[in-house]
C-alpha cells in the first residue's frame, strides 16, 4: 500500500508539472511566436492606449450620474447609449457587453420573458433614432417591423463585435446628423469596416463597431 501512495504521489507531481505547467507553457510560446495578435485578443491601441479588442463588443455609452454620483443598479453603473456612435447589438451580460462574464439570456422562444425583452431592445432602438425634440432620424421614423434582427434580440455570447449592414445603415442617419457628417462620408466608413463572410461562406457580413467608431472619431478630428 506504501509503494501504491508513492506512485500515485509521483504520478500526480509529474501530470502536475507536464500538464499543469509545461504543455501550458509551450502552448502559449508558440502561440505569441506564431500568431502574437489573436493570441492576445485582437486588442486595439490608440496613442499607445488599449481602447477595445478586435473581437470583443463594448458599451459605447454615457453613465447616468444622479446627485452627481453614478446611479447604480445591482452594484453596476446605469448607462444610456452615446448618440455619437454606433451601438452594438443588445447584451444580456451585466453588465452590458461585460467580457469578463460572458452569457445569453437562456429564455426559452415562447417566453413571455423573451417577448418582454425584445419588445424592450426594439422601443429602445426606435428611442435613440429620436433627436431631443422627437423627430426621427431615418427618414420616414422607425418601426418595430423596420428595425433589424439583430437590434431586437442579444446574441449567445452577449459581446458580438459586429452588427449588421442592415443596422448600420439605419444607424447611419442618427450618426452623420448628431456628428453633422455627410450621410455619403457615413456610409463610406460602413463599407470601409464591412467585414465578410466567415470563410467566405459562414454567416452574414458584419460591421466592425469598434473600428468604425474608432474612424468616426478620425473623421471629426480630420
Amino acid at each position: 500500500m506504501k509503494r501504491d501512495i508513492i506512485t500515485s504521489v509521483i504520478g500526480i507531481l509529474v501530470l502536475t508539472l507536464l500538464l499543469g505547467i509545461v504543455y501550458p507553457l509551450f502552448i502559449t510560446g508558440v502561440s505569441q511566436v506564431a500568431f502574437p495578435g489573436n493570441a492576445n485578443g485582437q486588442q486595439v491601441f490608440v496613442g499607445g492606449k488599449l481602447v477595445g479588442s478586435k473581437i470583443i463588443g463594448q458599451n459605447f455609452g454615457d453613465v447616468v450620474l444622479k446627485n452627481g454620483k453614478p446611479e447604480l443598479t445591482d452594484g453596476n453603473p446605469v448607462t444610456v447609449p452615446d448618440p455619437r456612435y454606433f451601438q452594438t447589438r443588445p447584451s444580456a451580460t451585466v453588465p452590458a457587453d461585460n467580457s469578463g462574464a460572458t452569457a445569453f439570456s437562456n429564455l426559452g422562444p415562447n417566453s413571455i420573458a423573451t417577448v418582454t425583452e425584445i419588445e424592450g431592445n426594439i422601443a429602445a432602438y426606435i428611442a435613440l433614432d429620436k433627436a431631443p425634440d422627437g423627430t426621427p432620424y431615418y427618414p420616414g421614423g422607425l418601426t418595430a417591423a423596420k428595425v433589424p434582427v439583430d437590434a431586437a434580440d442579444s446574441s449567445a455570447s452577449g459581446i458580438d463585435p459586429e452588427i449588421s449592414v442592415a443596422n448600420a445603415d439605419i444607424q447611419a442617419y442618427r450618426i452623420a446628423a448628431v456628428r453633422h457628417l455627410s450621410l455619403a462620408t457615413v456610409h463610406r466608413l460602413i463599407s470601409q469596416y464591412t467585414l465578410g463572410r466567415g470563410l467566405g461562406f459562414s454567416g452574414e457580413p458584419g460591421v466592425d463597431v469598434l473600428e468604425i467608431n474608432l474612424a468616426l472619431n478620425n473623421e471629426l478630428a480630420g
